[in-house]
């Protein structure tokens, strides 16, 4: 038995229907930012200069970590940057920037350095005061040891901030 097209029409329109009808009662929410804050509550962050209080100090490192993280902050949500008392408070300090050798080879010479540069965070929400804390966050990069740090310490420092503000942001504002 064949089928004509005139046959099919009423069904390729009821199975249109249908489909539009259970697609238009689903509704998916995707949020891109990863940030989960209450908009209606919450309306500025403040964020402070990060000094550099590590032994061993890169005199660029406290002004990008700043710049970064309020860049972070800005972007990322609809939050208003104010200079002080904002319903958000991020301040802190870099309490290590820290060389180490890894992978010593059988000549008993590193074969990779890893730079390892620590934050102490003080957050404070200023609406939800059970959410503040106090906590430290690090992160790292290796790099071959035969290369001079001068060489590979501004893109490290820049992989590594980014890593940083990142922890920060999850923590804060992301509740993960």
């Amino acid at each position: 038995m064949a089928w004509s097209k005139k046959q099919n029409r009423p069904l390729v329109w009821l199975f249109s229907l249908i489909s539009f009808l259970l697609i238009g009662g689903c509704s998916i929410s995707y949020k891109f930012n990863s940030a989960s804050i209450d908009y209606t509550v919450l309306s500025s962050i403040s964020v402070q200069e990060f000094p550099n209080q590590a032994p061993y100090v890169y005199p660029p490192l406290s002004q990008v970590l700043t710049e970064s993280m309020r860049d972070l902050y800005s972007n990322k949500t609809r939050l208003q940057l104010v200079p002080q008392n904002g319903d958000l408070e991020i301040e802190g300090e870099i309490t290590g920037y820290d060389l180490a050798p890894m992978a010593v080879k059988e000549d008993a010479w590193a074969s990779q350095t890893k730079l390892t540069i620590t934050i102490r965070v003080r957050y404070t929400n200023n609406k939800n005061p059970e959410k503040d804390f106090e906590q430290s966050f690090s992160a790292y990069r290796e790099f071959d040891a035969s290369r001079m740090l001068t060489d590979v310490q501004e893109e490290l420092c820049q992989e590594i901030v980014e890593e940083l503000t990142d922890q920060v942001f999850n923590a804060t504002v992301a509740d993960w």
